[in-house]
């Protein structure tokens, strides 16, 4: 006589396939974080000043492990208080928590959008005689990023004059909407534990790292490479001094 024939857990594939789904959801989640917290993060632009090479609300893809060089888009901190303080908005926890493993971009009010100009030891002058930008004595051909209007009309590369050589572990920034970027320009005149000019330096520990792509809104995905003029300035010539170097008068705060 045959066995009787066992009867399936009807149950069991479902459960198995809710177990299975659960794996893959956090599986997935621990990835994001990781990836995160060590190699990619999304921010939102909040201003114009990276016009038109950014817009507001574009989300750039921000690139952490490769370090920052000359000609880069940075994202970083503001240890500085460049930004005014502003009222907290609510966020609800859902959406710090997606925030925090990636799945949403990071809309944090104490974050900077801005291009590396000047690394440590670097001289940034603006500007010779054919008002263009120089970088230890090589001038920058912006045309490639500096904002135009509707028109063409380029703007300047800066409307302030200065001559400054760039702290050891900082870097001057400069946003490429030059006319509406409050950078490290405004803050040369400013003194901060009796140092000239010592907020407007970016610590490089304050620098998340280098946006590479905007990945949203889709007609505007793109990448964003080192300008090539940067590759045509030298090295900075011997050791970056402690404190900033600024020669003649800095521009007023903006």
């Amino acid at each position: 006589m045959a066995a009787p024939k066992r009867e399936k857990n009807k149950g069991g594939g479902v459960l198995g396939f809710l177990r299975e789904s659960a794996i893959v959801i956090v599986g997935a989640l621990i990835a994001s974080t990781l990836l995160r917290l060590f190699l990619i993060q999304v921010f939102v632009i909040p201003s114009g000043s990276m016009e038109n090479t950014m817009l507001i609300g574009d989300r750039i893809a921000v690139e952490k492990v490769v370090p920052v060089q000359r000609g880069d888009i940075v994202v970083f901190r503001d240890d500085l208080g460049w930004l005014p303080p502003v009222a907290e908005g609510h966020v609800a926890a859902w959406q710090t928590a997606l925030m925090f493993v990636g799945l949403l971009p990071d809309e944090s009010q104490n974050y900077l959008i801005k291009r590396a100009i000047g690394m440590p030891g670097d001289h940034v002058k603006c500007c010779d005689a054919q008002g263009r930008l120089t970088v230890n004595g090589q001038p920058l051909d912006e045309a490639s990023y500096l904002f135009a209007d509707a028109a063409g009309r380029q703007v300047k590369p800066s409307e302030m004059a200065f001559d400054l050589v760039v702290p050891q572990g900082r870097l001057f920034v400069m946003g490429d909407h030059r006319n509406e970027s409050a950078d490290s320009r405004c803050h040369l005149s400013v003194s901060n534990n009796g140092v000239l000019g010592g907020l407007a330096f970016v610590s490089q520990s304050s620098v998340v790292g280098a946006g590479v792509v905007t990945v949203f809104p889709f007609n505007r995905i793109s990448t964003h490479a080192r300008p090539a003029t940067f590759a045509s300035v030298p090295a900075a010539s011997g050791t970056p001094p402690a404190a900033p170097v600024i020669n003649g008068e800095p521009p007023p705060a903006c």
